[in-house]
């Protein structure tokens, strides 16, 4: 296979995340038929098809591979700019990182926060689902992401952070009126539960491992992780919240917890490009250190559910 050119590497990566031919080239300043040439370059050097001609337009498996690559190069060019004095790490194309809602709502900003002020990286997070956030490490479409897999994508590095602890909690009027007897969730309850989305299993998860049975109730979906832990305040449903959002409230005694000495632990996990890029380590450095405070540790580690049962 012959090399690349840098220029056609800069028009691949604009023609995936435009979507059309024609609006990558009014992005790179070129004309339609140029992007066109490009294109048709790599792919008679990469001896096989890049892109599916679909509108959006979509990297073929070959493709996906090409689109990290071009995207890895893009960060690096960054990482050059940046120690050669430019102006930060080009604020217009902004590092995506994946994470999801839990995390984001509770741990994972102030690493961000504690990124040195000189550093002038800007990042784009995007919360998604486990089986999508694999994805977007696999095409290059984002560079690093806090995932439950242990297994690394091709390409990336991975590194445990800790488990997020999770409690099943309601509100104490739920509970006078949903279990009098105080006993908590269980088998053919017609009791409400909160659901993020119709993707989230962990209070399906929980309720199978308390009572050996299969959740059969009626589901409220609030996919907001701050909105989510308030329905749950305000008594729409049960459901299980990270320590870190209900911890307080169970103290003050705002909410109760519904199976005490339960709790379901999460493992979260790391996984970046496996590049040496300067930014890209000081993130890692800050991820790792804010995990360590915030997350539970190994040696403190409960019950955990399957990596699926991350929200």
């Amino acid at each position: 296979m012959k090399a690349f050119q840098l220029e056609q590497l800069r028009t691949f990566a604009t023609v995936v995340e435009e979507g059309t031919l024609e609006a990558a080239a009014r992005s790179l300043y070129i004309t339609p038929s140029a992007v066109s040439q490009r294109l048709k370059a790599m792919e008679d050097a990469a001896g096989q098809i890049l892109l599916q001609r679909t509108s959006p337009v979509r990297p073929t498996a070959a493709g996906e591979a090409v689109l990290r690559f071009a995207l890895q190069v893009r960060q690096l060019e960054r990482d050059a700019h940046q120690e050669l004095g430019g102006s930060g790490a080009n604020p217009g194309a902004p590092i995506p990182l994946v994470v999801n809602a839990d995390s984001l709502s509770t741990w994972f900003l102030p690493a961000l926060a504690s990124l040195p002020e000189d550093l002038g990286a800007c990042v784009e997070i995007l919360r998604e689902d486990e089986q999508h956030s694999t994805r977007l490490l696999r095409t290059g479409a984002a560079v690093a992401a806090v995932t439950a897999t242990p297994e690394p994508v091709p390409g990336c590095s991975v590194e445990p952070l800790g488990s997020l602890r999770y409690r099943a909690v309601a509100s104490p009027a739920y509970v006078r009126r949903w279990w009098k007897d105080g006993r908590g969730p269980v088998a053919g309850s017609p009791a409400p539960v909160m659901d993020f989305d119709r993707k989230d299993h962990l209070q399906a998860g929980f309720f199978r491992t308390v009572t050996g049975t299969e959740l059969a109730a009626p589901r409220h979906y609030v996919p907001s992780s701050a909105e989510f832990a308030q329905a749950i305040r305000l008594g729409l449903g049960w459901g299980l919240l990270p320590e870190q959002q209900c911890l307080t409230d169970l103290a003050s005694g705002d909410l109760v917890e519904l199976a005490h000495d339960r709790p379901i632990d999460v493992s979260l996990y790391w996984q970046r490009w496996k590049i040496d890029s300067p930014v890209l380590n000081q993130l890692t450095a800050a991820v790792r250190e804010t995990a360590s405070g915030q997350l539970r540790q190994p040696a403190s580690g409960g019950p955990g559910l399957p990596a699926t049962d991350l929200r």
